[in-house]
């Protein structure tokens, strides 16, 4: 097994967290893995990305130069990483905000996903992460649901023990709405 995911939207979306949570829950089964982020000098509303390399193996680089997996957040994002999708790659679009996009810029499967939407109708906006997670892990089968609960109640309860089951509701609705396209043959696993 070897996944190369991009995490990427604007500061403040939580995806340096998300691409932390990932990282760690696969350390904790065992894989390789390196944990690259990148954020703007603004970080708030300023560009955020991260790099996840999980591996069975060895891992050469923590740079991704042509990812299995991204989870894009908003156009920007969309513009500058949809180039390194490899061809047999999946892309998690967040088209509350990205509506107008070149599917053209892809060469792997786009799967649209209204996080931000999603995210509101949970009741806290800033839950679309988690939303994106959800759909993520259902489809790539990377870790299950009890691996995510315990790795958000470490993350969370120190810091921020209100904000746990708002979480795992938002990843639960990712899995469902993934799980929804998946059933329905929007994307074949």
């Amino acid at each position: 097994m070897h996944e190369k995911v991009i995490m990427a939207g604007f500061g403040g979306q939580g995806l340096l967290f998300m691409g932390k949570l990932v990282a760690q829950i696969s350390m904790d089964q065992g894989r390789h893995v390196t944990y690259f982020p990148s954020y703007g000098a603004e970080v708030r509303g300023g560009t955020a990305n991260c790099h996840v390399v999980i591996s069975d193996d060895d891992i050469h680089s923590p740079i991704v130069e042509q990812a299995s997996s991204l989870i894009i957040m908003n156009a920007l994002s969309y513009t500058k990483f949809a180039p390194l999708l490899e061809p047999d790659g999946l892309m998690l679009l967040n088209t509350s905000i990205v509506q107008d996009y070149q599917p053209s810029a892809c060469r792997g499967r786009i799967v649209e996903i209204h996080a931000s939407n999603e995210a509101n109708a949970i009741g806290n906006p800033r839950v679309g992460n988690m939303v994106m997670m959800g759909a993520y892990i259902e489809a790539r089968k990377l870790m299950s649901m009890d691996e995510v609960v315990d790795g958000l109640k470490r993350s969370l309860s120190t810091k921020r023990p209100e904000m746990v089951e708002i979480n795992l509701a938002a990843v639960r609705r990712g899995r469902e709405i993934m799980r929804r396209k998946i059933d329905g043959g929007v994307m074949a696993v």
